[in-house]
């Protein structure tokens, strides 16, 4: 850990007893300086370069920055770390001015080395780190690495090409080709600045990949010493019971309301609210359906909404027989009763999806090709495929977790395990912890039929239909040109029109070949104690909790 001043020792010692007299509550009354909030689960690390779920982005965004970020509430890009920004005419080279006099919290300069120091280290990833369920965003936002590792698993060639730091406040990042998705993916917690003299100190690159093929940092620098200029910074982090996070009293901007600021897992969804009406915690996310209209009704209790930016998939990987016949994804798709799921766990706040990329996002296409619920046609696909019938699947789906898209997945499990068993399938059930076997083994390609899906960071269409299908990615196991270059193409694209057709005619093929089956979109909700003021919703499950007070 490293050294504090003085000033923070006492603000700690302060944090403390504002933490006991938060556990301790029994009425609604919470210390005005420290927030409870209720996570599903644990992060999986503290380094955004390695993480690819909401949990670990959650906390993240509290203690570092990007160049650039949202406006709370919205897709729209704004500065940060960056104050301005530029493109060449040939969209190819993006220079950077940045803000001047921000350090991290262990007193380095952010500055244009810094910046650089962190894109290539990036792009200079080996061996484990390669791995994509190491860095799943680099991969999917710019492609591979500088060396190309064939047995990694990650793609050849990067749009990342160079980073050029000229004095200490200017940073010029070329890329291989240009992209109009480029600058709103920057705004990820993945591409956020860390300090450099705190990954080197502290092992950031080091880790490994286990037996199941998933990775796992061995340094200490994604467990309990991440450094970022954000307004809050690590205290301590003590899995399954609580993540702890303090002021940063040298923050740049605006300092931080709360002087503390803690995170509980609490994976079961009664749990959650139980302790929300107690009092032990202010606030979570992920709220289940069925729970709206007991908190609307509590006088304590308030209900924030999300625009729905999501979409809850069941996946098939192709490497996995049957599952590269096309008939049999087919018969998968309409042996799946998405009606009466998003009807009956859902509360009214999720419609049934019929392709990967959700309504609101330019590029939606009214023409794809549907699958309604149809036992009769599954099992007649199944035959035409050559196949006896019941044909054995093996289905996965998370534990200890509740995501946006599926806030109770074996409920989700159940019902569409009853419905394909009637369309002439015999499903195996797999059951893993979210964090790390199963998110870990779905994308190291572990499993052939599986529960999934995303909620969206930025507001462009790359960001569903690119991230799942621009490049090869094991957890879908297929080789599809035709796919991976029509998303290529609309990535690249500057003009808009162009991108809207692009992406249209993206999705029309993408519900052809059947690689997933997209099932609901949500609009999910966030429940607090009534005295708990300047959340912001984000369409993108950012949690930006600085602005936030109680009282």
């Amino acid at each position: 850990m490293r050294k504090l001043s003085k000033v923070f020792v006492a603000l700690g010692l302060l944090a403390l007893v504002a933490a006991a007299v938060a556990y301790g509550a029994s009425s609604h009354k919470s210390a005005s300086d420290t927030l409870v909030f209720a996570s599903s689960a644990d992060p999986v690390a503290l380094d955004g370069a390695l993480i690819s779920d909401g949990e670990s982005g959650r906390v993240i965004i509290q203690i570092y920055e990007g160049l650039v970020a949202l406006k709370p509430g919205t897709t729209i890009v704004v500065p940060s770390l960056a104050t301005k920004w530029k493109a060449s005419p040939d969209g190819k080279k993006w220079t950077f001015t940045l803000r001047s006099g921000v350090k991290f919290s262990d007193g380095t300069a952010m500055d244009a080395a810094a910046v650089c120091y962190n894109f290539n280290r990036w792009y200079n990833f080996t061996g484990s780190f390669q791995n994509p369920s190491a860095t799943y965003y680099w991969q999917t936002v710019f492609g591979g690495f500088k060396t190309y590792d064939p047995k990694s698993g990650a793609p050849k060639g990067s749009l990342f090409s160079s980073c050029t730091a000229t004095g200490s406040s200017t940073v010029t990042i070329a890329l291989t080709a240009p992209s109009a998705a480029f600058l709103g993916a920057l705004s990820l917690p993945s591409f956020f600045i860390g300090s450099p003299t705190a990954m080197q100190k502290y092992g950031a690159d080091q880790g490994s990949v286990d037996s199941d093929g998933v990775f796992h940092p061995t340094g200490t620098y994604a467990t309990a010493h991440p450094t970022g200029t954000g307004p809050f910074m690590l205290q301590s982090w003590t899995r399954g019971d609580k993540l702890v996070l303090v002021r940063n009293p040298d923050y740049w901007g605006k300092k931080a309301i709360l002087s503390q600021l803690i995170f509980r897992p609490i994976a079961d969804n009664a749990a959650r609210l139980q302790a929300l009406q107690n009092g032990e915690i202010q606030g979570y996310d992920l709220v289940e359906p069925q729970d709206v209209a007991t908190i609307k009704g509590d006088s304590n209790l308030q209900l924030l909404s999300r625009p729905p930016f999501n979409v809850g998939i069941v996946g098939m990987n192709q490497s996995m027989p049957p599952m590269n016949n096309l008939k049999v994804r087919q018969a998968v798709a309409y042996g799946l009763d998405r009606a009466t799921v998003v009807k009956a766990f859902y509360g009214g706040r999720g419609q049934v999806a019929k392709e990967f990329q959700p309504p609101s996002l330019f590029g939606y296409s009214n023409t794809v090709k549907q699958y309604p619920y149809n036992p009769a046609k599954a099992k007649a696909l199944l035959k035409a495929a050559g196949l006896k019938l019941p044909v054995t699947i093996n289905f996965w789906y998370p534990t200890s977790v509740s995501r946006p898209y599926m806030p109770d997945p074996v409920k989700n499990f159940q019902a569409f395990s009853a419905s394909l068993t009637k369309s002439g399938f015999k499903v195996v059930p797999h059951a893993a912890p979210w964090n790390p076997d199963y998110l870990g083994g779905v994308q190291a390609g572990k499993a052939q039929v599986f529960l999934y899906g995303w909620t969206g960071d930025y507001g462009d269409p790359d960001d569903f239909d690119g991230v799942f299908f621009r490049t090869p990615q094991k957890q879908w196991g297929f080789n599809n040109p035709a796919i991976f270059n029509i998303l290529t193409k609309a990535r690249d694209e500057t003009s808009i029109a162009k991108r809207v057709a692009l992406y249209k005619q993206a999705n029309n093929m993408i519900m052809d070949f059947l690689p997933g089956v997209p099932y609901v979109h949500t609009s999910p909700a966030l429940a607090f104690d009534k005295n708990v003021k300047g959340y912001v919703p984000s369409p993108v499950d950012i949690q930006l909790f600085s602005g936030v007070s109680i009282g």
